[in-house]
């Protein structure tokens, strides 16, 4: 039998007429090659084409639509040619418009006298009627006129060479064809109360009623959503099918002495969280689970008392970082807490490694034979990926700092055991949406209280123009014993737009400022020996002040440091702000965060106050979400999620949660012994 002939819609653009191989390149531009990309080429925004204002009615300063014939139109240049202005004149029996636009003598192409144009902006004057760069039209008569006029009308995004009027009509023409095809992604499911997705594509380009628009978005984002939790929980679900648990809920005889000795008593938090871990470490499938805390939580004792439970099982630990200040501060906290226990810590980063065949020291539990190598924990940075890596027993994997790391790259590292579990811990609070997305494979558990004998935090938002006041300030601070971090968005002013600070230049400056108090200076690009020592003198007080780049943003813990000063702060985002101040408010002292910005926008000014309002991390979590969007909070390729085309991650939580109870439905079914049926 002959094949059935392809939909419409996977066809390319270049089967609608019109569409040639010259307009099919310039829609490529805009990701359009087939007509199902063309149908999903989202309207950047909507005119109400319904209400058209008279030019005599205009008034100054607001935004309008309006529209007429140009009964006028030409073109004015002076200094030599170098400066023009292109002004046309539109009249529609109430009054005259002037549309001018500033050195594009071009536009003068674009147009000609008789044309009937449709023109949206702001009236600069009244005196004549006078619109700037206006967004113009071109309507013609015919058929396709309804299509441009008298409507809710898409305007789309663009690429040069292209028309709205084109495109509209366009996609317009690949509806009436494709229409019919359209079929529903999910057939079993109960769509009642949300439209067909046919319908939800016609009222995206072409609404009838003011909230058709927003409908037709909300159930084309569902269909995405539910793509990708079907993605998530398949995931999950061949995990548990098919890989066998390591047994790793240890017997105690290490962690009871570690708490012993430890300097404080858990919290609640803490405690519950170490009992969900445990449950899942002596489960029968692979632990996936996501540890969330804020900023100085205790997370890494949790994840200590995780990796105890395996080695007392038996098994290998790798505890990867994202930097290697942080890998290095990890492991000699790690091995301050598990030598005396007689476990074996060894470091593997890029410039540095410790292997007991090479020489270092192991502290091997008495009961190992002799001859076998005692079970260990590895503290590592991204060297931990390298193929030369490869521990013996691989029980569990810890992850710190997540959202450094990919997708990608925390599945390669659980890959080279035998399905090892997985902790992963992230000190910057995850919004909801992104947990049920970025994060909606893993069990997730929360830190929801700081450890006792914390000092207060205050937070400051401060101009250039203060600076002499904010060195004073950290002067005085720095006289009474306390220390203080200095913090740049970059290494050098090369790296920078103009006006943002850079270390390098800085520090120079710093010195003076606050002599005669000795000044670091720690940055990515020092070598790694010069980094520890640098750390080492902080640590102990030698260096009273540090000057910095965000490598201080997640881990270092120098409990007498109470200051914070972050200068070009509106260069960074909310999240990791809030986590470089909480590298101070870690000892009974009160704390101090001065940001010192030139916010020139409201937007920027917005972002600071939620830091100096709140010392919340998931308030401030879903503002850097609402006000950056995801793809600049996380960076789209290394999170792992796929470009939305209709998705919102800073609002569509209701959507997100639906969908993923709609994908379980549907897993359900495909499992039940009577899906065939």
């Amino acid at each position: 039998m002959p094949a059935p002939p392809a939909s419409i819609l996977a066809q390319p653009v270049t089967v609608l007429w019109g569409v040639g191989s010259e307009r099919a390149a310039l829609l490529a531009r805009l990701e359009v090659r087939t007509v199902e990309d063309l149908l999903c080429h989202r309207p950047r925004r909507y005119e109400d084409r319904r209400h058209f204002r008279p030019i005599a009615q205009l008034a100054a300063g607001e935004p309008v639509l309006t529209g007429g014939r140009v009964v006028a139109a030409g073109t004015k240049r002076w200094k030599q040619r170098s400066r023009s202005l292109f002004e046309l004149i539109l009249e529609d029996g109430t009054g005259r418009l002037h549309c001018r636009w500033w050195n594009l003598p071009f536009m003068e192409a674009q147009f000609q006298v008789g044309d009937e144009l449709v023109v949206f902006g702001k009236v600069r004057s009244l005196k004549p009627r006078t619109i700037d760069h206006p967004d113009t039209e071109v309507v013609e008569g015919g058929e396709e006129r309804s299509i441009h006029i008298g409507r809710i009308v898409p305007v789309y995004p663009l690429t040069e060479g292209l028309t709205q009027r084109w495109l509209r009509g366009l996609i317009w023409r690949a509806l009436a064809a494709a229409e019919p095809q359209i079929v529903e992604p999910w057939p079993t499911l109960d769509s009642t109360g949300r439209l067909p997705r046919a319908r939800a594509l016609r009222l995206l380009h072409f609404p009838e009623n003011d909230g058709d628009a927003e409908a037709a978005r909300q159930r084309l984002a569902l269909d995405e959503f539910i793509g990708l939790q079907l993605a998530i929980q398949r995931r999950r679900r061949t995990l548990q099918t098919k890989a066998k648990s390591l047994p790793c809920g240890g017997d105690n005889r290490l962690i009871r002495p570690f708490l012993a000795r430890l300097a404080f008593k858990l919290t609640e938090a803490q405690t519950r969280v170490l009992r969900e871990t445990r449950a899942d470490l002596a489960g029968p499938h692979p632990m996936r689970r996501l540890l969330q805390g804020d900023v100085g939580s205790g997370k890494t004792v949790v994840a200590a008392c995780a990796a105890l439970m395996a080695l007392e099982s038996g098994f290998d630990v790798a505890f990867m970082a994202p930097t290697e200040v942080l890998a290095g501060q990890q492991f000699a906290r790690f091995r301050a807490w598990f030598e005396p226990l007689g476990v074996a810590v060894e470091l593997h980063t890029g410039s540095r490694k410790t292997d007991g065949a090479n020489g270092a020291t192991l502290f091997a539990p008495a009961s190992a034979p002799r001859a076998s190598r005692p079970v260990t924990l590895w503290v590592g940075t991204h060297a931990l990926l390298e193929p030369t890596f490869a521990p013996d027993k691989l029980g569990l994997v810890i992850i710190d700092e997540q959202h450094k790391f990919g997708v990608a790259q925390r599945e390669q590292l659980v890959r080279k055991g035998r399905y090892p579990h997985l902790l992963v811990m992230t000190a910057t609070p995850i919004p909801r949406t992104l947990g049920l997305t970025l994060y909606g494979d893993l069990d997730v558990s929360v830190i929801d209280a700081l450890p006792a004998g914390r000092g207060s935090l205050r937070t400051f938002v401060r101009g250039a123009d203060r600076l002499p006041k904010v060195w004073e300030f950290v002067r005085d601070q720095l006289r009474q014993g306390r220390q203080a971090f200095v913090v740049y968005p970059r290494v050098e002013d090369a790296d920078l737009a103009a006006g943002t600070k850079a270390v390098l230049a800085e520090f120079e400056r710093l010195k003076n400022a606050l002599a005669p108090h000795r000044v670091g200076l720690l940055h990515g690009r020092m070598p790694a020996e010069e980094k520890e020592r640098t750390m080492a003198d902080f640590r102990a007080n030698r260096l009273p002040a540090l000057v910095a780049t965000s490598v201080v943003e997640v881990g270092v813990d120098v409990p007498n440091a109470n200051v914070m000063v972050i200068e070009s702060a509106e260069s960074f985002g909310l999240a990791q702000l809030h986590q470089l101040r909480g590298r101070v408010a870690r000892s009974p002292h009160p704390a101090y965060c001065i940001l010192v910005a030139a916010a020139k926008t409201a937007e920027a000014r917005q972002r600071l106050k939620v830091l100096e309002e709140t010392n919340d991390g998931f308030r401030i979590a879903e503002a850097d979400l609402a006000l950056r969007g995801p793809g600049e909070l996380l960076g789209q390729a290394q999170s792992g999620l796929p470009q939305f085309r209709f998705g919102d991650l800073a609002r569509d939580f209701a959507l997100i949660e639906e969908a993923r109870q709609l994908a379980t439905t549907l897993l359900d079914r495909e499992s039940s012994p009577h899906a065939a049926a």
